[in-house]
């Protein structure tokens, strides 16, 4: 024991499920928070709705619906966004957990694989639209191979923010490329697996809304109707479901790498800006500017991105339907 640890720090905190069962069959719904300890918004607004079934305001008549308030107790303890390493990176099952994040992933992985749908709540730092992300369509390619694009898309869609994402696996392998180019360190593709891309992988399907601002309490209601109204969507409750809307569906396509230092982004984006053709966006050290290659969109602007990081990401209107 070192002299910065106590025996509380030794100890891996429990993770807590609290489920309730319908009396009608109906499939299996799994709603988390705090895979990010320093995200509270996703236990808050987890926390809400528990009280709201013991209390019998909300009813879940079919299936079942999980709820995992803080999926990673010890980055939440610490008010961190992480405990030892990134939960939501290379999350899978391991014979020999080597950290704190090792040994809930394999907890993790167990439930998931319980489940035939994951709500994965989370906010984000700075200003921004809240947002969800959702996987690939239909497909039996090697790299996310899948056969619910229609069902999570419109589950997706369901959640009440205007925002839809979708492309990151791919995007990921495009960032691995890029930084090999650069003579950096390689990533596994492993790196870009989370929560989503497991439940995936296991069969079912699962999306990631990201409910505003980490500190805004707007953000805590965005989860609240967000988990609301994937209950009544999925039909676990007789609350009626929400009314199709428009949304904005964007294809993440493309990035900006960092390729050494002093490389920044150029203005005050957030995530979903449309952007012209032409625009800066970025601009390296030596001066050069990086202009948006078409119409489009900027995603994760980063401005304290490191070589081998996004400055950022880029999209395109999506034909994606829902």
């Amino acid at each position: 024991m070192t002299t910065q640890e106590t025996p509380e720090d030794l100890i891996d905190p429990p993770l807590e499920t609290i489920r309730f069962h319908g009396l009608k069959a109906g499939p299996k719904l799994l709603v988390s928070g705090a895979v990010h300890g320093n995200e509270t918004c996703g236990p808050n607004a987890i926390a809400r709705v528990i009280e709201d079934c013991r209390a019998g305001r909300v009813v879940v008549q079919r299936g079942e619906v999980t709820f995992l308030p803080v999926a990673n107790p010890k980055a939440y303890r610490q008010n961190t966004r992480e405990g030892d390493r990134n939960l939501n990176r290379d999350l899978r099952e391991r014979p020999q957990p080597e950290d704190n994040e090792d040994r809930i992933g394999n907890r993790l992985s167990a439930i998931l694989r319980q489940h035939d749908m994951l709500l994965d709540v989370h906010s984000f730092t700075g200003e921004g639209v809240p947002f969800v992300f959702f996987g690939p369509d239909d497909n039996r390619g090697t790299l996310e191979p899948f056969r619910h694009g229609a069902a999570e898309a419109a589950f997706a869609a369901c959640l009440g923010v205007d925002l839809m994402i979708h492309g990151w696996l791919d995007i990921y392998v495009r960032l691995i490329a890029a930084r090999e180019r650069l003579n950096l360190p390689r990533l596994a593709v492993t790196e870009g697996f989370g929560t989503t891309e497991f439940m995936r992988f296991a069969g079912g399907y699962g999306v990631t809304l990201e409910c505003g601002r980490h500190e805004d309490p707007a953000s805590v209601d965005v989860g609240y109707k967000a988990i609301r109204n994937v209950l009544a969507h999925l039909g676990l409750t007789d609350e009626a479901p929400p009314a199709p809307e428009k949304r904005v569906v964007v294809h993440m396509d493309d990035l900006v790498i960092c390729e050494a230092e002093g490389d920044r982004v150029e203005g005050t984006w957030k995530t979903g800006d449309r952007v012209a053709k032409g625009t800066p966006i970025a601009r390296r050290a030596d001066g050069t500017v990086v202009a948006m290659p078409r119409d489009g969109f900027i995603i994760f602007p980063n401005p304290k991105a490191k070589p081998g990081e996004g400055i950022c990401y880029l999209g395109t209107e999506s034909t994606r339907r829902y």
